[in-house]
């Protein structure tokens, strides 16, 4: 099979068909349209073999995964999804391979509303590489420099589920099958929050994706907003399965274990009750964790107010 052929056969009919595709897959470049008073929102994401995912992760998981950690992106900064391009690696042509990796990028695709216009594919090591682009409305993107002083802080869904299903698939945590199927699913499968995101413009102040970890990617927000937190750790949003090995497991995978892919945000006072209307609506629920100070730094304490240090730093691709 030739590279055109791959193309035309696994990859030119990715998500739905939308208007402001003027060209799409097939020629030399595409051509697209921007709503007028939107600004486009870009974001970029590269998955390699043995780095991001294990050798042995399903194809139809990597094709989801690839898709959704750019989603994510694009729901911390609010907005609405609409076309990607991408870039892959192949150590071959699979057809059983290419079958699975396309139906997982398709099937998030046709649910989030966005639509494959592009790329290239080469021989190589696995690698996927994603740009995806969305729009809003000018003016309106939640960035990670907004947070003030007196912002509540919130996030979305519950934290650590991804961290014990890459402790269990190491070897490190021993898991029942039923824990391993349901931790590994939230590794390979995480739910980008695009509604959600979307539905806090004109509420949060700051935003982030938590991928790297809560206290990693909160830190971003302080260190862009020249502020500092609060977080209570107790009220970290863990799951029930969670809750079961809590003991064992601490909070550190729910404080600093990534992959998590929910949504950190701030919120003003006076939009407090703005949101938990809004949050009233959500299926994957909210929690509020903590609160915007000025004193630089992140402060995270304990059930009984102490300052709790966790042992766990959060992922950093170039850590020594």
């Amino acid at each position: 099979m030739t590279e055109f052929e791959l193309i035309q056969q696994y990859f030119a009919q990715i998500g739905r068909q939308r208007d402001d595709v003027v060209v799409g897959v097939g020629d030399d470049a595409a051509v697209c349209s921007v709503p007028g008073n939107h600004e486009l929102v870009v974001t970029t994401d590269l998955l390699i073999a043995g780095v991001h995912f294990p050798d042995n992760t399903p194809a139809h998981a990597i094709g989801y995964k690839a898709l959704a950690v750019n989603l994510s992106d694009l729901a911390a900064m609010g907005a609405t999804p609409a076309w990607f391009t991408m870039t892959l690696s192949l150590p071959e042509s699979n057809a059983s391979w290419l079958q699975e990796f396309s139906q997982g990028l398709g099937e998030l695709a046709d649910a989030s509303g966005i639509t494959l216009i592009g790329g290239d594919t080469t021989r190589g090591a696995l690698a996927v590489g994603i740009q995806a682009y969305g729009f809003v409305a000018t003016g309106s993107a939640i960035l990670r420099s907004g947070a003030r002083a007196g912002d509540c802080i919130f996030v979305t869904g519950h934290l650590g589920d991804a961290a014990l299903g890459l402790l269990g698939e190491s070897g490190e945590l021993a898991l029942s099958a039923d824990e391993q199927k349901i931790f590994s699913r939230r590794l390979r499968y995480p739910t980008p929050r695009n509604q959600e995101g979307m539905t806090l413009r004109g509420v949060a102040s700051a935003m982030i994706d938590v991928s790297d970890g809560l206290a990693a990617d909160l830190g971003h927000i302080l260190e862009a907003s020249r502020v500092g937190a609060s977080v209570r750790l107790m009220d970290l949003p863990v799951s029930p399965r969670y809750r079961d090995r809590l003991e064992q497991v601490g909070m550190d995978p729910a404080l600093a274990g990534g992959d998590d892919y929910e949504l950190c945000f701030t919120v003003p006072p006076e939009r407090i009750e703005r949101c938990r209307e809004l949050a009233a609506a959500w299926t994957c629920g909210v929690a509020e964790i903590g609160s915007i100070e000025k004193d630089p730094g992140l402060r995270v304490l304990d059930e009984a107010g102490h300052p709790y240090e966790s042992a766990r730093a959060g992922y950093n691709h170039f850590s020594s």
